[in-house]
Protein backbone atom coordinates (compact mmCIF):
# COMPACT_ATOMS: atom_id res chain seq x y z
CA UNK A 1 0.00 0.00 0.00
CA UNK A 2 2.73 2.56 1.05
CA UNK A 3 4.66 1.76 -2.23
CA UNK A 4 1.89 2.90 -4.15
CA UNK A 5 1.19 7.04 -5.53
CA UNK A 6 -1.31 8.95 -4.39
CA UNK A 7 -3.31 9.69 -6.87
CA UNK A 8 -3.93 13.26 -6.50
CA UNK A 9 -0.15 14.17 -7.06
CA UNK A 10 -0.89 13.42 -10.98
CA UNK A 11 -1.44 16.25 -13.25
CA UNK A 12 -4.55 15.71 -15.49
CA UNK A 13 -1.65 14.95 -18.63
CA UNK A 14 -0.26 12.45 -16.05
CA UNK A 15 -3.60 10.65 -15.54
CA UNK A 16 -4.57 10.85 -19.08
CA UNK A 17 -0.90 9.24 -20.37
CA UNK A 18 -1.86 6.08 -17.44
CA UNK A 19 -5.07 5.54 -19.18
CA UNK A 20 -3.61 5.38 -22.70
CA UNK A 21 -0.87 3.18 -21.78
CA UNK A 22 -3.92 0.84 -20.20
CA UNK A 23 -5.64 0.86 -23.63
CA UNK A 24 -8.59 3.01 -21.90
CA UNK A 25 -10.10 5.92 -22.93
CA UNK A 26 -8.49 9.53 -22.51
CA UNK A 27 -11.48 10.99 -21.34
CA UNK A 28 -12.25 8.44 -18.20
CA UNK A 29 -8.78 10.20 -17.28
CA UNK A 30 -11.04 13.75 -17.16
CA UNK A 31 -13.95 11.61 -15.19
CA UNK A 32 -11.58 10.52 -12.17
CA UNK A 33 -9.93 13.50 -11.78
CA UNK A 34 -13.29 14.91 -11.51
CA UNK A 35 -14.35 12.08 -8.98
CA UNK A 36 -11.24 13.78 -7.45
CA UNK A 37 -11.18 17.08 -6.97
CA UNK A 38 -14.65 18.60 -7.85
CA UNK A 39 -16.28 15.37 -6.03
CA UNK A 40 -13.87 15.09 -3.40
CA UNK A 41 -14.06 11.35 -3.72
CA UNK A 42 -11.93 9.37 -1.50
CA UNK A 43 -12.84 6.31 -2.60
CA UNK A 44 -12.21 4.71 -6.14
CA UNK A 45 -15.42 2.69 -5.27
CA UNK A 46 -17.50 6.14 -5.43
CA UNK A 47 -16.97 6.47 -8.95
CA UNK A 48 -20.07 4.98 -10.51
CA UNK A 49 -19.50 5.97 -14.22
CA UNK A 50 -16.15 4.02 -13.86
CA UNK A 51 -15.93 0.28 -14.39
CA UNK A 52 -15.33 -2.30 -12.15
CA UNK A 53 -12.81 -3.51 -13.97
CA UNK A 54 -11.10 0.13 -14.56
CA UNK A 55 -11.73 0.81 -10.73
CA UNK A 56 -10.30 -2.08 -9.88
CA UNK A 57 -7.17 -1.11 -11.89
CA UNK A 58 -6.96 2.29 -10.02
CA UNK A 59 -7.22 0.42 -6.88
CA UNK A 60 -3.76 -2.09 -7.70
CA UNK A 61 -1.72 1.42 -9.19
CA UNK A 62 -2.54 4.01 -7.09
CA UNK A 63 -4.43 5.37 -3.16
CA UNK A 64 -6.32 8.33 -2.16
CA UNK A 65 -4.57 9.42 1.11
CA UNK A 66 -7.20 11.60 2.28
CA UNK A 67 -7.38 13.26 5.65
CA UNK A 68 -9.80 11.47 8.72
CA UNK A 69 -10.97 13.32 11.93
CA UNK A 70 -8.85 12.15 14.70
CA UNK A 71 -10.74 14.31 17.27
CA UNK A 72 -13.94 16.76 16.91
CA UNK A 73 -14.14 19.40 19.42
CA UNK A 74 -16.90 21.97 19.51
CA UNK A 75 -16.66 25.36 21.66
CA UNK A 76 -19.33 27.06 23.52
CA UNK A 77 -19.69 29.78 21.56
CA UNK A 78 -19.77 27.36 18.15
CA UNK A 79 -16.35 27.51 16.95
CA UNK A 80 -15.30 23.64 15.71
CA UNK A 81 -11.39 22.19 15.86
CA UNK A 82 -10.56 18.96 14.20
CA UNK A 83 -7.75 17.12 15.00
CA UNK A 84 -6.78 16.00 11.70
CA UNK A 85 -5.07 12.76 11.08
CA UNK A 86 -2.58 12.29 7.96
CA UNK A 87 -1.81 9.53 5.96
CA UNK A 88 1.15 9.39 7.96
CA UNK A 89 -0.29 9.70 11.53
CA UNK A 90 0.93 12.83 12.12
CA UNK A 91 -1.19 15.59 13.29
CA UNK A 92 -2.47 18.87 12.47
CA UNK A 93 -5.13 21.11 13.77
CA UNK A 94 -7.95 23.14 11.41
CA UNK A 95 -10.67 25.37 12.90
CA UNK A 96 -14.34 26.36 11.91
CA UNK A 97 -15.07 29.75 13.02
CA UNK A 98 -18.88 30.79 12.69
CA UNK A 99 -20.66 34.07 13.08
CA UNK A 100 -24.18 35.62 12.60
CA UNK A 101 -23.16 36.47 8.64
CA UNK A 102 -20.13 34.37 7.68
CA UNK A 103 -18.40 30.92 7.83
CA UNK A 104 -14.44 30.78 8.01
CA UNK A 105 -11.95 27.87 7.67
CA UNK A 106 -8.48 28.46 9.40
CA UNK A 107 -6.46 26.17 7.97
CA UNK A 108 -3.00 24.99 8.49
CA UNK A 109 -0.07 24.58 5.87
CA UNK A 110 2.59 22.61 7.65
CA UNK A 111 2.83 20.03 10.30
CA UNK A 112 4.69 22.21 13.22
CA UNK A 113 5.98 25.54 12.21
CA UNK A 114 9.78 26.42 11.55
CA UNK A 115 9.81 29.98 13.27
CA UNK A 116 9.99 31.19 16.62
CA UNK A 117 7.16 33.76 17.81
CA UNK A 118 7.27 33.70 21.44
CA UNK A 119 3.93 34.36 21.68
CA UNK A 120 2.30 30.68 19.21
CA UNK A 121 1.77 27.92 20.66
CA UNK A 122 2.60 26.34 17.46
CA UNK A 123 5.74 28.05 18.05
CA UNK A 124 6.89 25.67 20.14
CA UNK A 125 6.60 22.39 17.79
CA UNK A 126 9.17 21.22 15.70
CA UNK A 127 8.24 21.79 11.94
CA UNK A 128 7.97 18.17 10.80
CA UNK A 129 6.65 18.92 7.29
CA UNK A 130 4.82 20.52 4.85
CA UNK A 131 1.27 19.77 4.06
CA UNK A 132 0.77 18.40 0.23
CA UNK A 133 -1.64 20.19 -1.71
CA UNK A 134 -4.73 17.64 -1.39
CA UNK A 135 -4.18 17.61 2.51
CA UNK A 136 -4.58 21.82 2.18
CA UNK A 137 -7.92 21.33 -0.05
CA UNK A 138 -8.99 18.50 2.14
CA UNK A 139 -9.13 20.62 5.20
CA UNK A 140 -11.34 22.98 3.04
CA UNK A 141 -13.30 19.98 1.80
CA UNK A 142 -14.40 18.81 5.71
CA UNK A 143 -14.94 22.29 6.96
CA UNK A 144 -17.23 23.13 4.29
CA UNK A 145 -18.86 19.81 4.97
CA UNK A 146 -18.98 20.84 8.55
CA UNK A 147 -20.45 24.32 8.18
CA UNK A 148 -22.89 22.79 5.78
CA UNK A 149 -24.07 20.16 8.61
CA UNK A 150 -23.89 22.59 11.42
CA UNK A 151 -24.81 25.79 10.57
CA UNK A 152 -26.89 25.31 6.77
CA UNK A 153 -24.25 27.15 4.82
CA UNK A 154 -20.90 26.69 2.69
CA UNK A 155 -18.08 28.39 3.83
CA UNK A 156 -17.79 32.48 2.63
CA UNK A 157 -13.77 32.77 3.84
CA UNK A 158 -11.16 30.58 4.13
CA UNK A 159 -7.84 31.98 6.29
CA UNK A 160 -4.46 30.68 6.27
CA UNK A 161 -3.56 31.19 9.81
CA UNK A 162 -3.15 28.27 11.29
CA UNK A 163 -0.66 25.88 12.11
CA UNK A 164 2.89 26.59 10.15
CA UNK A 165 4.06 29.55 7.89
CA UNK A 166 2.29 29.09 4.67
CA UNK A 167 4.98 30.79 2.55
CA UNK A 168 7.63 28.67 3.27
CA UNK A 169 5.53 26.24 2.06
CA UNK A 170 4.54 28.01 -1.11
CA UNK A 171 4.60 25.80 -4.04
CA UNK A 172 2.72 23.15 -2.02
CA UNK A 173 0.16 26.45 -1.07
CA UNK A 174 -0.22 27.90 -4.15
CA UNK A 175 -1.26 23.95 -5.76
CA UNK A 176 -3.55 23.69 -2.98
CA UNK A 177 -5.50 26.97 -3.17
CA UNK A 178 -5.58 26.34 -7.17
CA UNK A 179 -7.72 23.36 -6.67
CA UNK A 180 -9.58 25.38 -3.79
CA UNK A 181 -10.88 27.91 -7.07
CA UNK A 182 -10.70 26.74 -10.02
CA UNK A 183 -13.62 25.17 -11.87
CA UNK A 184 -12.25 21.68 -11.58
CA UNK A 185 -12.38 21.74 -7.97
CA UNK A 186 -14.46 23.22 -5.47
CA UNK A 187 -14.78 27.23 -7.33
CA UNK A 188 -13.81 29.21 -4.39
CA UNK A 189 -13.17 32.56 -5.16
CA UNK A 190 -10.01 33.70 -4.30
CA UNK A 191 -10.92 36.86 -3.14
CA UNK A 192 -12.60 35.27 -0.49
CA UNK A 193 -9.14 33.56 1.04
CA UNK A 194 -6.89 35.41 2.93
CA UNK A 195 -2.90 34.14 2.95
CA UNK A 196 -1.56 35.22 6.59
CA UNK A 197 2.42 35.78 6.66
CA UNK A 198 4.91 36.44 9.84
CA UNK A 199 6.65 38.30 6.67
CA UNK A 200 9.09 36.35 4.75
CA UNK A 201 10.00 39.46 2.39
CA UNK A 202 11.12 37.93 -0.54
CA UNK A 203 7.86 35.38 -1.20
CA UNK A 204 5.52 38.48 -0.70
CA UNK A 205 7.31 39.64 -3.86
CA UNK A 206 7.14 36.43 -5.76
CA UNK A 207 3.36 36.10 -5.00
CA UNK A 208 2.75 39.66 -6.67
CA UNK A 209 4.99 38.50 -9.31
CA UNK A 210 3.09 35.42 -9.94
CA UNK A 211 -0.31 37.69 -9.92
CA UNK A 212 -2.10 35.96 -7.04
CA UNK A 213 -6.16 36.71 -6.31
CA UNK A 214 -6.19 35.84 -2.81
CA UNK A 215 -5.66 38.51 -0.12
CA UNK A 216 -2.78 39.53 1.96
CA UNK A 217 -2.10 39.67 5.90
CA UNK A 218 0.98 40.35 7.83
CA UNK A 219 1.63 38.98 11.49
CA UNK A 220 3.29 42.31 12.32
CA UNK A 221 2.72 43.00 16.39
CA UNK A 222 5.16 45.64 16.26
CA UNK A 223 6.33 48.13 13.49
CA UNK A 224 9.65 48.97 15.71
CA UNK A 225 12.69 46.70 14.74
CA UNK A 226 13.59 45.81 18.70
CA UNK A 227 10.39 45.06 19.46
CA UNK A 228 9.82 42.95 16.92
CA UNK A 229 13.12 41.06 17.08
CA UNK A 230 12.59 40.22 20.76
CA UNK A 231 8.81 38.33 20.12
CA UNK A 232 9.70 37.13 16.70
CA UNK A 233 13.26 36.20 16.66
CA UNK A 234 13.49 35.25 13.31
CA UNK A 235 12.57 38.42 12.10
CA UNK A 236 16.26 39.37 12.32
CA UNK A 237 16.64 37.96 9.11
CA UNK A 238 13.61 39.74 7.66
CA UNK A 239 14.31 43.45 8.72
CA UNK A 240 11.10 45.96 8.39
CA UNK A 241 12.32 48.17 6.02
CA UNK A 242 12.60 45.12 3.78
CA UNK A 243 9.14 44.08 4.67
CA UNK A 244 7.90 47.17 3.51
CA UNK A 245 9.73 47.37 0.77
CA UNK A 246 7.69 44.26 -0.10
CA UNK A 247 4.57 45.29 0.55
CA UNK A 248 4.74 48.46 -0.87
CA UNK A 249 5.85 46.13 -4.48
CA UNK A 250 2.76 43.95 -3.80
CA UNK A 251 0.25 46.81 -3.74
CA UNK A 252 1.76 47.98 -7.30
CA UNK A 253 1.33 44.66 -8.76
CA UNK A 254 -1.68 43.68 -7.34
CA UNK A 255 -3.38 46.87 -6.10
CA UNK A 256 -4.85 44.91 -3.09
CA UNK A 257 -4.58 46.04 0.49
CA UNK A 258 -2.73 44.50 2.90
CA UNK A 259 -3.95 43.81 6.71
CA UNK A 260 -2.05 43.64 9.52
CA UNK A 261 -2.73 41.27 12.25
CA UNK A 262 -1.63 43.28 15.65
CA UNK A 263 -1.62 41.68 19.28
CA UNK A 264 -1.06 44.39 21.86
CA UNK A 265 0.73 43.35 25.25
CA UNK A 266 1.23 45.12 28.56
CA UNK A 267 4.84 46.94 28.62
CA UNK A 268 5.47 45.11 25.13
CA UNK A 269 4.35 47.35 22.50
CA UNK A 270 1.49 49.66 24.82
CA UNK A 271 3.10 53.21 24.68
CA UNK A 272 2.64 56.37 22.50
CA UNK A 273 6.20 55.19 20.54
CA UNK A 274 5.00 52.12 19.15
CA UNK A 275 1.08 53.54 18.21
CA UNK A 276 2.93 56.18 15.97
CA UNK A 277 5.08 53.53 14.93
CA UNK A 278 2.40 51.52 13.33
CA UNK A 279 0.89 54.68 11.85
CA UNK A 280 4.06 55.14 10.15
CA UNK A 281 4.22 51.72 8.71
CA UNK A 282 0.32 51.71 7.74
CA UNK A 283 0.86 55.07 5.72
CA UNK A 284 3.44 53.92 3.95
CA UNK A 285 0.82 51.58 1.47
CA UNK A 286 -2.84 51.02 1.73
CA UNK A 287 -3.85 48.80 5.03
CA UNK A 288 -6.34 48.20 7.04
CA UNK A 289 -5.44 47.18 10.66
CA UNK A 290 -6.89 43.94 12.46
CA UNK A 291 -6.19 44.32 16.64
CA UNK A 292 -6.06 40.73 17.81
CA UNK A 293 -7.22 39.37 21.60
CA UNK A 294 -4.46 37.84 23.03
CA UNK A 295 -4.80 34.32 23.71
CA UNK A 296 -2.38 33.03 26.27
CA UNK A 297 0.23 30.02 25.67
CA UNK A 298 1.08 29.76 29.15
CA UNK A 299 3.62 32.70 29.22
CA UNK A 300 4.30 35.12 32.26
CA UNK A 301 5.81 36.93 29.65
CA UNK A 302 2.84 38.28 27.56
CA UNK A 303 -0.34 39.90 29.09
CA UNK A 304 -3.02 41.60 27.22
CA UNK A 305 -2.74 45.45 27.29
CA UNK A 306 -5.25 46.96 28.55
CA UNK A 307 -8.58 47.86 27.33
CA UNK A 308 -7.83 51.62 27.73
CA UNK A 309 -4.91 51.11 25.67
CA UNK A 310 -6.81 49.55 23.04
CA UNK A 311 -8.62 52.39 22.73
CA UNK A 312 -5.54 54.72 22.32
CA UNK A 313 -4.93 52.26 19.43
CA UNK A 314 -7.91 52.43 17.41
CA UNK A 315 -8.73 56.32 18.14
CA UNK A 316 -5.08 57.18 16.65
CA UNK A 317 -5.29 54.78 13.60
CA UNK A 318 -9.13 56.34 12.74
CA UNK A 319 -7.90 59.80 13.18
CA UNK A 320 -5.02 59.00 10.67
CA UNK A 321 -7.60 57.55 8.13
CA UNK A 322 -6.37 53.78 8.56
CA UNK A 323 -9.11 51.45 9.19
CA UNK A 324 -8.94 49.14 12.03
CA UNK A 325 -11.32 46.63 13.81
CA UNK A 326 -10.97 44.86 17.11
CA UNK A 327 -10.85 40.88 16.76
CA UNK A 328 -12.60 39.01 19.36
CA UNK A 329 -11.04 35.67 19.98
CA UNK A 330 -13.25 32.52 19.04
CA UNK A 331 -13.06 29.25 20.58
CA UNK A 332 -10.53 29.76 23.74
CA UNK A 333 -12.29 27.33 25.68
CA UNK A 334 -10.52 24.10 23.04
CA UNK A 335 -7.73 25.97 22.74
CA UNK A 336 -9.09 26.45 18.75
CA UNK A 337 -8.07 30.62 19.27
CA UNK A 338 -5.21 32.42 17.39
CA UNK A 339 -2.06 31.22 18.70
CA UNK A 340 -3.42 28.05 20.69
CA UNK A 341 -3.13 25.40 17.94
CA UNK A 342 -0.44 23.01 19.36
CA UNK A 343 -1.54 19.47 18.84
CA UNK A 344 -2.41 18.58 22.58
CA UNK A 345 -3.85 15.75 21.29
CA UNK A 346 -0.63 14.38 20.34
Amino acid sequence: MENKNDIRSLKLDELTSFFQKNNLPSYKAKQVYDWLWKKSSISFDNMTNISLETRDLLKNNFVINHIKIEKFQKSNDGTIKNAILLHDNLLVESVLIPTKTRTTACVSSQVGCSLDCEFCATSKMDRIRNLNPDEIYDQVVTINSQSLNYYGKPLSNIVFMGMGEPLLNYNNLIKGITKITNKEGLGISPRRITVSTSGISKMIKKMADDNVKFNLAISLHSAIEKTRNKIMPFTKNFPLDELNEAIKYWYSKTKKMVTYEYIVWNSINDDDEHINALVKFCKSSPSKVNLIEYNSVNSSFFVSASSRIISKYVNTLENNKIPVTIRKSRGKDIDAACGQLANKLK
